[in-house]
């Protein structure tokens, strides 16, 4: 697991290098994913390492205003909703 707290400059040779390590990235973003962390790690990737990927967040629609906890489970950016995600993706 990597926090990266910046999406500019993205530290890709540590992106890269766990990349090779596990071949998988999953991306996990509280905002849209268009644009966003999933797409800057996507694109060092596929120059640098192509790797099997999945970016988690908010697909391409409007925001929405509401309580946090309410939200993150609508989008299925809880545990669960990443949880499940990740299974149908990679197992």
């Amino acid at each position: 697991m990597i926090n990266i707290h910046t999406i500019k400059p993205l530290d890709v040779e540590r992106v890269v290098a766990s990349a090779k390590k596990t071949g998988k990235v999953v991306t996990v973003e509280e905002h849209s994913i268009i644009g966003g962390l999933g797409g800057a790690v996507a694109e060092a990737l596929s120059e640098k390492a192509p790797t099997k990927m999945l970016r988690i967040g908010v697909e391409d629609r409007f925001g929405e205003s509401g309580p946090a906890k309410a939200l993150l489970e609508k989008f299925g950016l809880d545990s669960k909703g990443i949880y499940e995600k990740i299974k149908r993706r990679f197992f």
